[in-house]
């Protein structure tokens, strides 16, 4: 149950951070400070944290040649040697990063706690961490805090009161059918608009319901269901029957939901501009001007009802289906989205069918790590302000600024060279350039927490009160202009993003760190980790999405129509290649699912990599440990993608995840590099080697 996140942000991996949460109470202390009100100065004591994963020599594997593999050569070893952890399913230098950053936020969190009379965000990083680590304090509540909630869905009698209360629901940021938030006006990105989105299933993707793959993961989703219930207070016998019906009500839903290859490919599904009378015709017993007035706001003279034909079912339903099914979808996903806030039975359930059943993680997360999860989805850039000041030196950020600026001119070399544009689209790719917006580290100014009220008593009060606030600062922008400083992602995040609407590439402080970006390692290993990072980032304002919004970051068509054709096959090209790659026997890499990223992959790498030549052109090569700039460069590059995935959480990114898995990401973009195949001094044939038409140039 949470609010629509930033439709069209497009990270270099899938977010590590959780989504926002939020609830309304009495006022807090002013927040608007730029340093956290504490007793003391936030701290860290460096030798508590974990290491990072940087570029080491001793992990190259001479068994396999670089131009044999890549990821084999520069990541082999380490892979073999390094297991999954029991609370993970997935492990490499991304997860490595993010334990350093869990690392830190533990002891800021922990000092925050201790300071009773802290106030402003210190209070509020402070009470989540105070209650979320009070086992027994949560043992003892039970359902008791979400127990008003059972009640009022027991009491619902007709499809009209399961209407009101899909609007009541939402109106506290608990939205169980309708993905509903602001986002900037695709036709005008200055302007924040109102969009409402599909959204209600309990699997990933639509494609579990139908695909036999996944016909083992329905059953279990379905005894999850059963036990959640039970867990409630159904009896057993009732719940695998309301179970049953839930699952069919899903399937249903379902049906008529886009998929995430859909919805990752075509950024106009999410916009589909309407009035509310319009919509309320669409939806005649789901009126939106009721929703509206719900939510406290007045009804706008437009907003985006994306995905048509799901809310003209979910109208259907509201009559079709029996009320009993209906209180048992809304009673199963109350107490499913509340488990992790609740005590150990429903935390266990929870865990046990979407972390071990669905992804493979042998262990619950430790209750330190679940704790600060809740606290960076309900408030992470309350404690974002307090990471910054302990962990995030100025030095970093004027470092960025200079490689942010030395692979942007290496970008506009690239637009202006590139053989397959024309003249018309090039000077409309050139006017994009010109607008991108670099943002580094942490927000110019902080978001104001005032107005969220938390305490000592209950974890998931805390965890409510947030998901209200939060929904009610999202509603507050509906008709408002964008917030050109406004971010996406915590400093605290291990990733990065690039968004279309703003044209902006944005950077968290905690991704600045090895081996993406060392400030003391040499040019090779920032450029070809961080140097293509940012190269990524700015490229996904070229991909097959990107490419769709203009230099203000409205949509529309810059493209004349023989290079929209020729960008196409280009692209189509791409997906080919993607597509055969094999992750698992019989399981292959969706190369229109991964397009975007695999674009951005390619030519940020590439961007990168003359980045490198032009900040170092008339030196002499360093040679590093035997090895060549450009070896560095490539090996470095690798080091980022080194990943091990449990088969279950394999599976699940296959079907989801627009990322292609990480072995195919350290291969294949220097695959179509001629300078790979140089630095390695690859011969023709080499298996990392594309020549001819299987070679791709894109941008």
């Amino acid at each position: 149950m949470a609010n629509t996140p930033k439709i069209l942000a497009l990270s270099l991996a899938v977010s590590l951070a959780l989504g926002a949460c939020s609830r309304d109470a009495a006022p807090a202390a002013d927040t608007t400070a730029t340093a956290p009100a504490a007793a003391a100065a936030p701290r860290l004591d460096d030798a508590k944290l974990p290491p990072v994963n940087r570029f080491r020599l001793a992990d190259l594997d001479g068994a396999v040649s670089a131009c044999q593999d890549l990821n084999a050569h520069a990541n082999g070893k380490w892979l073999a040697a390094n297991a999954i952890p029991g609370d993970r399913t997935t492990w490499g230098s991304f997860e490595m990063l993010v334990e350093r950053s869990l690392a830190a936020q533990r002891q800021l969190a922990e000092q925050a706690a201790d300071d009773t009379s802290a106030t402003g965000v210190a209070k509020i990083v402070g009470d989540f961490w105070a209650t979320g680590m009070d086992e027994a304090a949560i043992e003892a509540q039970g359902l008791a805090p979400i127990q008003g909630r059972l009640d009022a869905i027991d009491a619902l009698a007709d499809g009209a009161g399961v209407a009101d209360y899909l609007r009541t629901s939402a109106a506290r940021g608990e939205s169980f059918l309708v993905s509903f938030g602001p986002n900037a006006d695709f036709k005008d990105s200055k302007v924040n608009i109102a969009y409402a989105a599909q959204g209600g299933l309990g699997l990933p993707d639509k494609t579990y319901y139908f695909e036999a793959t996944h016909k083992d993961k329905l059953a279990a989703y379905e005894r999850h269901v059963a036990r959640v219930l039970e867990l409630s207070g159904t009896a057993a016998d009732a719940a695998r029957e309301q179970a049953r019906a839930v699952v069919a009500f899903e399937t249903r839903l379902a049906d008529k939901s886009r998929s995430q290859v859909e919805l990752s490919r075509d950024a106009s599904l999410f916009y589909n501009p309407v009035t509310p009378a319009d919509a309320d015709a669409l939806t005649p017993n789901f009126p939106w001007t009721a929703f509206f007035a719900a939510q406290g706001i007045d009804a706008p003279a437009t907003f985006s009802l994306a995905m048509p034909e799901f809310h003209r079912e979910v109208d259907a339903m509201l009559t079709s289906v029996p009320v009993d099914t209906w209180k048992a979808y809304l009673r199963f996903h109350t107490v499913d989205s509340a488990s992790p806030f609740l005590s150990s039975d429903f935390a266990n359930a929870n865990y046990e069918f979407y972390g071990k059943t669905m992804r493979g993680q042998q262990e619950i997360e430790p209750r330190w790590k679940r704790a600060l999860n809740t606290l960076n989805g309900s408030a992470g850039e309350a404690l974002g302000q307090i990471y910054v000041d302990a962990a995030f030196p100025a030095a970093s950020k004027a470092r960025m600024e200079e490689l942010v600026a030395n692979l942007g001119a290496a970008l506009k070399a690239r637009l202006e060279n590139l053989e397959w544009m024309g003249e018309d689209t090039r000077a409309k790719a050139m006017a994009k350039w010109e607008t991108f917006t670099p943002k580094i580290g942490y927000p110019a100014n902080w978001r104001d927490w005032s107005g969220l009220a938390t305490s000592r008593d209950s974890y998931i009060d805390n965890v409510l009160a947030a998901r209200e606030f939060n929904h009610r600062w999202q509603l507050g922008k509906i008709g408002k202009p964008v917030d050109p400083d406004e971010w996406f992602m915590p400093p605290q995040t291990v990733n990065a993003y690039y968004n279309p609407q703003a044209n902006e590439i944005v950077f968290p402080a905690a991704i600045l760190q090895p081996p993406f970006f060392d400030p003391n390692a040499d040019d090779a290993l920032n450029y070809g980790g961080i140097g293509a990072v940012i190269g990524h980032e700015m490229i996904h304002g070229y991909d097959d999405q990107g490419s769709r919004f203009g230099p203000t970051g409205n949509f529309e068509n810059w493209w004349t129509e023989a290079d929209a054709s020729g960008f196409r096959a280009l692209t189509d090209r791409l997906v080919a290649q993607f597509d055969a790659y094999q992750a698992a026997p019989g399981q292959h890499v969706n190369g229109t699912l991964t397009l975007g990223e695999n674009i951005a992959d390619l030519g940020g790498l590439a961007v990168a990599y003359d980045a490198l030549q032009r900040a170092r052109e008339g030196e002499q090569d360093p040679n590093v440990d035997g090895l060549s700039q450009d070896q560095r460069f490539f090996l470095n590059w690798a080091t980022v993608w080194r990943r091990n995935f449990t088969p279950e959480e394999l599976k699940v990114r296959l079907a989801t995840d627009p990322h292609a898995p990480a072995n195919f990401r350290a291969i294949g973009a220097p695959s179509n590099l001629p300078a790979f195949a140089a630095a390695f001094s690859c011969e023709a044939g080499s298996p990392m080697v594309r020549a001819g038409d299987e070679r791709i140039v894109i941008w």
